[in-house]
């Protein structure tokens, strides 16, 4: 005991000392300071310093001169992924403790990471509240972390990082986190959902440590730690303290920000980036353990927040609200589309899963990606055909399969495709039935000129549909019944 109180002495003393220091060098350089649990931050000039406070808490341990150093060189390793332009490099702070100096002479004292600073109103959260994030944005960050995450190389099978027993702890722990937040009947009602899922998810969670899905990610992708800059969207500050929080399910990094959308009242922006990740991913086999991911997520960012005293218990509040509105059972219907190349299938549906909450599948990306072909890519320079009659069959079988996969996780569906022909429409209502799902048609028209007047001017679009079709696909394409035109919603029209 009294070793320990010795031991506890000493870290106050340690910490006491380097406010001390970090004072006197936010005084040095003119800088704004902000603290954090287990930082400070200087803002000077064009100048962020980034400087770790020797704390020990339950999941880090800076108390060492050489571990902040250590985590400092980790954190421009890991940041330089998504956030090359903002990570400068590992600053050393020697002077004395009265009259620190970045990079002088003599030995360290501490050291910081050096980053360039962003403008203030450029983090994606600040953008959501003035109201001037745009769909563009959302796009960016969607094509950003799929890119990331398919670059990534996946961690060892034998490894435990994000197996089943790791993931239900974490769960657990999250919950426990934030049980000041909840009502008794909440915690209870959180703790036998979350429970019973971890039993279900066992089995995809190990299929997909197996199948590579569980890789080196950001680890706290929430709305705060992206940014809009000159060159694009970057996501920065990503977990270095801890592999386990950062070796996890490219599912659950996804997650966060999609969850965070939904908390902040914008599930539409939600939807969306899920949907632009998958379009790129083509990561359907996860979604049955997406609502796990996003109640986790909700529940860390309801300890977070509780954690950061009385100021934050709104916001602890509206994470766990988000926790118990996705531990609700899901509400799936399918949707497909219904129109020639041009007709604007693409754009009402985009319009119906932000509205809806559902995951779209789109034949142009789901043709490509049977063929390895990235969604943009042009499939005549690879000098193949993907119109021919047997690979439209294998496009719309590959387009049930994966609907009936989200559709099983309670998730809403769109097939975005013609569906020109009635067996192909039948096929689609035959799946509804079979899993008793409501069922509607999105029927997409425009004039014959319009039609080839966007086909002639689409450009960096997934389809590949050129004006030379129209005629052979309207000549063959058979209307929709007295009895299919009782399951259609009216399209708003582009």
């Amino acid at each position: 005991m009294a070793c320990a109180n010795l031991q506890a002495m000493r870290n106050a003393h340690s910490l006491d000392q380097a406010r001390t220091r970090v004072g006197a060098l936010a005084d040095r350089l003119g800088a704004d300071l902000i603290e954090t649990h287990i930082s400070w931050v200087l803002l000077a000039g064009d100048s962020a310093y980034k400087i770790k406070k020797p704390v020990r808490l339950p999941f880090v341990d800076y108390t060492a001169l050489q571990a902040r150093r250590h985590f400092c060189q980790e954190e421009l390793r890991l940041n330089s992924r998504l956030a090359p332009s903002l990570y400068l490099g590992l600053a050393r702070i020697t002077g004395s403790l009265q009259a620190p100096q970045l990079d002088g002479s003599g030995l360290a004292l501490e050291y910081a990471v050096h980053m360039r600073r962003f403008p203030k109103g450029a983090l994606f959260a600040e953008q959501l509240a003035a109201g001037t994030l745009s769909g563009l944005d959302v796009d960016q960050l969607g094509a950003l972390l799929a890119n990331f995450h398919n670059g990534q190389a996946p961690a060892e099978p034998a490894a435990r990082y994000a197996s089943a027993e790791v993931r239900q702890m974490a769960a657990r722990a999250a919950l426990k986190g934030a049980l000041a937040v909840a009502r008794p009947a909440e915690q209870v009602q959180l703790h036998d959902w979350l429970e019973a899922e971890a039993a279900a998810l066992q089995g995809l969670w190990t299929q997909r440590r197996h199948a590579g899905r569980v890789r080196e990610c950001h680890g706290d992708l929430h709305l705060n730690n992206v940014v809009s800059l000159a060159g694009g969207v970057a996501a920065f500050d990503g977990i270095e303290f801890d592999p386990a929080l950062r070796w996890i399910d490219v599912l659950d990094d996804i997650a966060f920000p999609v969850m965070d959308f939904m908390a902040r009242g914008r599930a539409d922006f939600a939807w969306r980036l899920l949907n632009r990740w998958l379009d790129v991913t083509g990561d359907h086999a996860g979604l049955p353990a997406l609502r796990f991911s996003l109640v986790y997520r909700a529940l860390v960012r309801a300890q977070v927040e509780q954690l950061n005293g009385p100021g934050h218990k709104t916001a602890a509040r509206r994470y766990l609200d988000t926790a118990l509105a996705l531990a609700q059972p899901g509400q799936p219907r399918l949707f497909i589309t219904h129109g020639l190349p041009g007709s604007g299938k693409t754009f009402e549906s985009q319009r119906l899963l932000e509205r809806e909450g559902a995951i779209r599948l789109r034949s142009d990306v789901e043709r490509k990606r049977l063929f390895g072909l990235d969604m943009l890519a042009d499939s005549r320079a690879s000098g193949l055909d993907l119109y021919q009659p047997e690979v439209t069959a294998r496009t719309y079988a590959q387009l049930f399969s994966r609907a009936r996969g989200a559709l099983q996780a309670g998730w809403p569906v769109i097939l975005d495709a013609a569906f020109l022909h009635r067996a192909e429409r039948a096929q689609a209502r035959a799946l509804a039935g079979a899993l008793d799902v409501p069922f509607s048609i999105v029927d997409c028209q425009a004039p014959l000129q319009v039609l080839r007047e966007r086909l002639q001017g689409r450009r960096g679009d997934a389809s590949e549909a050129t004006a030379g079709v129209l005629d052979p696909l309207r000549l063959s394409a058979e209307p929709l019944s007295a009895e299919e035109l009782g399951h259609v919603l009216a399209a708003s029209g582009p």
